[in-house]
């Protein structure tokens, strides 16, 4: 059974003061998505919150597709 996960968007001020803008976060749901950002940045304080949406051509922060865009770019200099 495939669970249905989405992507949220989350703009943060860290314990430190500085804000993060454009963190992306998986999960089932905001919640989810949210206890997910508060296991890496402890005590934030979240800004902004938005449901991402799903471009047409994919994921474009899927690892695979940005390391295959740096290595096609990297063919075509050499």
């Amino acid at each position: 059974m495939a669970v249905d996960m989405k992507k949220f968007g989350f703009r943060i001020r860290t314990r430190g003061g500085s804000v993060v803008d454009n963190l992306a976060i998986q999960g089932r749901d905001l919640a989810e998505a949210e206890r997910k950002l508060r296991q890496v940045y402890h005590h934030c304080v979240v800004l902004e919150t938005r449901e991402l949406q799903e471009t047409a051509a994919g994921d474009s922060s899927d690892l695979e597709g940005i390391i295959s865009l740096i290595a096609d770019e990297n063919r075509r200099e050499n």
